[in-house]
């Protein structure tokens, strides 16, 4: 299975298969970021509204079918009472960004921190960021926990219900009619220069690292959580290989930092949609290469450009990178369901990506393999592919 990838500075059109075995994979661990997570994350996040661990889901039929040990499906679809990660991340950047505007420490709890801002009159703390959907809604429900003014732009393809949720949460909307995601990252620099406003952003670009470190650095409280649940389901053993998804690359990114410094470390196979295969195309060029996107219901991964930073932990860390269709993401979609799995399309394409995984790669430690794929995302609202 092939599909097209075109390159959106030159315009040069490229067939590609589904599956790159990644050949600038680094056979042992770099350095890159694999720093200590800050003390304080854990126990900022433990504070937050509806704070607990969700469920992973064991599925043995499935991991039986496919010639696995175990399959083990990480449900993200009620973290703090929002149906994405992408919370962990977004209140854990943006406490740290407002404590680090204020000089306040990292200690401080949300409520404390929405306190000080009361009691100092802080009408010149301003958000603004850009989403494809879970992100925008995640930053403007820390945003409200706060009781700070947020606008959140959103690319053209975003449907009607999605931004009436980011609304719902008390954000400034601002659609670009026409526009892309990566048009949307500039309406939000422009914004910010024009009138001073934080950017909330995860993805990185030269001169915006820092930010974005502070949102991988909030997505370990998952991964940490997961390689308990697994241990306690296999006898203390660990995961052999994890799939998670693209977008621009900061939740890839996470899962690659904590995997990869693993002694062996655990395999890392990252999905993307046909439609923005921008990491995997990078992978084939060497460098980011910027994708010009088309329509997918993997709103959540319809990116054209990975992050600055994410790209060399990706690059060296990622052992394949595999492409599936929206059909295929709608099928495990209803598949996963069935289980009692409630996922979305980005959060099931990473079992699209174990099948074309399992029927085209023989790979024979993939017999002991204890796997465990990243749902990202809930079920939601979007046109059946057919």
């Amino acid at each position: 299975m092939s599909y097209t990838a075109k390159h959106l500075s030159t315009g040069a059109q490229y067939q590609r298969s589904s599956i790159l075995i990644n050949p600038h994979r680094q056979t042992t661990a770099t350095p890159h970021d694999h720093q200590k997570a800050n003390p304080d994350l854990d126990s900022f996040h433990r504070t937050l509204p509806h704070a607990g661990e969700t469920t992973l889901h064991s599925l043995p039929s499935l991991a039986t079918s496919l010639g696995l040990s175990h399959v083990f499906v990480k449900d993200e679809s009620t973290r703090f009472g929002l149906p994405s990660f992408k919370i962990l991340g977004a209140s854990w950047a943006i406490h740290r960004a407002v404590c680090a505007q204020l000089a306040l420490p990292t200690s401080l709890s949300t409520t404390d921190l929405a306190a000080k801002l009361q009691q100092r009159n802080e009408h010149n703390v301003r958000l603004v960021t850009c989403t494809e959907g879970n992100w925008g809604r995640a930053c403007a429900r820390m945003a409200k926990y706060l009781a700070i003014p947020i606008t959140v732009y959103v690319p053209a393809f975003m449907n009607e219900y999605t931004r009436n949720l980011i609304r719902g949460e008390g954000a400034d909307v601002r659609v670009l009619e026409g526009g892309s995601y990566d048009d949307a990252i500039a309406a939000v620099q422009k914004d910010s220069e024009a009138t001073g406003a934080t950017m909330v952003m995860d993805t990185s670009w030269e001169g915006y690292t820092e930010f974005p470190q502070w949102v991988t650095e909030g997505y370990s409280t998952c991964l940490n959580e997961t390689d308990r649940q697994i241990a306690a389901q296999t006898n203390n053993k660990p995961a052999t290989l994890a799939i998670a998804s693209v977008g621009v690359g900061s939740w890839a990114h996470a899962v690659a930092s904590h995997y990869t410094t693993l002694n062996p470390p655990t395999k890392i196979i990252t999905v993307e949609s046909e439609a923005a295969p921008s990491f995997k195309e990078s992978l084939h060029s060497g460098h980011i290469t910027p994708l010009e996107t088309g329509d997918t219901v993997m709103n959540g991964m319809n990116c054209g450009t990975t992050s600055l930073s994410a790209w060399p932990v990706l690059r060296d860390g990622v052992y394949a990178a595999v492409t599936v269709t929206d059909r295929e993401a709608h099928r495990e979609v209803q598949f996963l369901q069935a289980q009692g799995v409630n996922a979305g399309p980005c959060g099931a394409a990473t079992l699209a990506a174990l099948r074309k995984v399992c029927a085209e790669i023989d790979v024979k430690e993939m017999r002991e393999a204890v796997v465990v794929l990243f749902s990202t995302e809930g079920t939601r609202e979007y046109e059946v592919p057919t």
